[in-house]
């Protein structure tokens, strides 16, 4: 091993830090997890069961999980949203994503006994994010006693009925950022899997959420409509529990996706203004984007959309009401 390749490889939204270090014959990646704020183990565990399912997941080579450390394979270099942003055909991105499609069906029959439960009430907890961060602090904005009642009202039901989703597992970052290309297959099929410690058994539209609502890259709602097509009918083939029609599964994985886009506005407020890391700004009106999507289409969510458009300064047109 050539210590003085050291390199950063990339970073994330925690404490981790990754480094990529050159061998004689390939490359390897270490991971520093700070023991004082992140805990390695819930990563060996879930890559343990990623890899024992058949899905493209790092490798654990060495672990000194007392000290945060791992050594693990190298899947690649570039991550679905660097070879987006770089330049990438449409035929070249539709056989990546048909992939990732086939991925997600077998990772979700992945066993989740023992996995933290995404139920109701942490569902709930997580959507607080939207007003204290997003609402009161990126905008810095207050809302009235009539918009906060309103608002949790949503809030309270779109929590209830996620959670009465049928549940699998769950990686909860199921996107272009921690998807890698494969250009070693002989790691195994399929796009590279990373950033899953935070798995989950929750609700089975989640990962598919995360994947067409993506909060890095725009898709458009046909591109949309058609992976998640693609994805349902492999899906209902594998026995994974979603609705048997698809107009039921597209209102499932819509609001599981507003459910995740409102927490995601108040993440990337958080991470900005707490944690000074400003470049998830950039991120915040694709995401405005796709709550308004779906809170447009349903009547229970117009309120919601009363509140962004105040926030956004637009003036309201429409005779709804909180």
């Amino acid at each position: 091993m050539r210590i003085d390749s050291l390199r950063p490889a990339s970073s994330d939204a925690s404490f981790r830090r990754y480094f990529r270090v050159d061998t004689t014959t390939d490359s390897l990646i270490i991971m520093d997890a700070p023991p004082a704020h992140e805990d390695c183990r819930p990563f060996v565990d879930i890559a343990t069961r990623l890899n024992q399912a058949g899905l493209n997941v790092p490798k654990i080579l060495e672990a000194q999980a007392d000290q945060g450390l791992l050594l693990l394979s190298d899947l690649g270099h570039d991550t679905f949203y660097q070879r987006i942003v770089n330049g990438i055909d449409d035929a070249t991105l539709q056989v990546h994503y048909q992939g990732a499609l086939q991925a997600l069906v077998r990772m979700q029959q992945v066993p989740s006994t023992q996995l933290p439960v995404y139920d109701n009430a942490r569902l709930r907890e997580e959507l607080n994010l939207f007003p204290d961060w997003y609402v009161t602090r990126h905008c810095n904005s207050a809302m009235s006693d009539q918009e906060s009642q309103t608002l949790n009202s949503i809030f309270d039901m779109l929590s209830t009925r996620n959670a009465q989703q049928a549940t699998c597992f769950v990686h909860r970052d199921y996107h272009s950022p921690n998807l890698m290309i494969n250009d070693h297959p002989e790691n195994g099929a399929g796009p590279g899997v990373i950033d899953f410690q935070d798995a989950v058994c929750g609700p089975v539209s989640y990962d598919l959420a995360s994947l067409v609502m993506d909060a890095r890259t725009t898709w458009e709602e046909p591109q949309q409509l058609d992976w998640a097509i693609r994805y349902w009918e492999q899906a209902k083939k594998a026995g994974i529990p979603v609705p048997a029609d698809f107009a039921d599964f597209h209102v499932e994985y819509e609001w599981m996706g507003l459910q995740r886009n409102l927490r995601i506005l108040g993440v990337f407020a958080r991470l900005s203004i707490r944690d000074g890391k400003t470049h998830y700004q950039q991120h915040m009106p694709r995401v405005n984007a796709y709550v308004r999507q779906v809170a447009a289409r349903y009547n229970a969510f117009r309120p919601l959309l009363r509140l962004l458009d105040r926030l956004d300064n637009i003036e309201t047109k429409v005779g709804y009401t909180f």
